[in-house]
């Protein structure tokens, strides 16, 4: 078998093709597509959250088959589908073949993004992937940093259409022999029992607990997380416009986001093996609170507050592939990712708009309260789960 660091370096530059190509890109291609279509501006954004409504729904099955089969195959396909919607984004003549493009790119984000290269990475190294998932989520870090400006100038050179096709190209000509020559073939799984919490060393310290609750204070806490990211990406430069501050200075302040998340996935990366992951994700939970709380609150130090955000956020990546494997261990973590990501991805498809609808009945201020209360309770959530697990290294066995 090839080595990690092949394996997570292969991964980490089709990661930052596939979240460039799909997720971030509509961030620069949406005006230049309805300045030359006459499309509507809420169509033309739409097809992002209809590909993310897409991608939750395939979640579980692209789950399943990473577990079967392993993830070279499943990550394959993804660079496949993922050209192929690029290929209908360039050669539609209407929104009806561009929305039924978004649709092929949602299958291709299902099957390519962050849940199904984590599980990919349990499938193949159990419970030890927990470095390599903290690496890969470095090299995701800088998927808007390196694309942004790509799409940009590819949008001056050659329109955007031409950008779609040169964006399907790299799928299929960089994307695709990655996976096929450096991801190597799923071995087997160690075989873990199934069934309940047991604590290492403590089995009969206490009674052990059923495992679904569990699971779902872990599937809440991650789309309530998917929700409020999502949210605050689309809404950021309206909420801080709304605290007197100009669009350029806005735009300066959110460039701070993005190193923050790498900077605390660093840290995470040299600091992470002596702690378990349920600590990461509850300083994601109280970095994120006290960010957006403090914004709301009107600190005065605007900068402090999105470093914080963007910290919890870069953590909560991390969490989102580590936490999962740490409680419910190797067996059958592929299919669990793909259940965890279906309602976060859904919910990162409908909370921009209710976030534009609680804007304009609130005010962007008022949105912004409202985020931040979310955060708390998310925050609450996180520490029920550590309490409810008594974790301090407890395992948590399949449900």
């Amino acid at each position: 078998m090839r080595g990690r660091a092949v394996v997570v370096s292969a991964l980490g530059i089709t990661q930052i093709l596939a979240w460039g190509s799909s997720y971030y890109l509509l961030a620069v291609l949406a005006q230049p597509i309805q300045q030359d279509t006459g499309w509507p501006l809420a169509w033309i954004v739409g097809g992002l959250s209809l590909g993310l409504l897409v991608a939750g729904l395939i979640s579980p099955r692209v789950g399943r088959a990473i577990e079967v089969h392993g993830g070279r195959p499943v990550l394959a396909g993804s660079a496949v589908l993922l050209a192929l919607g690029q290929l209908g984004l360039a050669l539609a003549p209407g929104l009806p073949v561009y929305v039924l493009a978004w649709v092929i790119m949602g299958l291709g984000m299902g099957a390519g993004l962050y849940d199904a290269a984590f599980a990919t990475l349990g499938r193949l190294y159990g419970q030890s992937a927990r470095q390599t998932i903290t690496a890969l989520t470095l090299f995701g870090g800088f998927a808007s940093t390196v694309c942004w400006p790509l799409s940009a100038f590819l949008v001056d050179l050659l329109g955007w259409r031409g950008t779609c096709l040169v964006y399907a190209g790299i799928q299929l000509v960089v994307a695709l022999p990655i996976y096929l020559c450096l991801m190597p073939r799923a071995g087997q799984v160690p075989s873990e029992p199934k069934g309940e919490i047991v604590p290492p060393g403590t089995a009969t310290a206490r009674a052990p607990k059923p495992a679904m609750p569990i699971f779902l204070l872990l599937a809440a806490v991650i789309t309530i997380g998917s929700m409020i990211s999502a949210t605050v990406s689309v809404h950021l430069f309206t909420i801080l416009q709304a605290q007197g501050i100009t669009l350029a200075t806005a735009v300066a302040l959110g460039t701070l986001i993005g190193p923050s998340q790498v900077g605390a996935r660093a840290i995470e990366m040299l600091v992470g093996r002596y702690h378990h992951p349920i600590w990461t994700k509850l300083a994601s939970a109280l970095a994120v609170a006290l960010g957006l709380g403090a914004l709301w609150a009107g600190f005065p130090i605007v900068a402090v507050t999105l470093v914080f955000y963007g910290a919890g956020i870069g953590l909560a990546s991390i969490a989102r592939g580590t936490l999962p494997l740490s409680l419910f261990g190797a067996h059958g973590y592929a299919v669990l990712m793909g259940r965890l990501a279906m309602p976060s991805l859904i919910a990162q498809a409908v909370t921009p708009s209710l976030g534009a609808l609680l804007a304009e009945v609130l005010g962007a201020h008022g949105l912004l309260g409202v985020l931040a209360g979310v955060a708390a309770l998310n925050l609450l959530l996180v520490v029920t789960l550590l309490g409810y697990t008594g974790h301090t290294g407890a395992t948590t066995r399949q449900i």
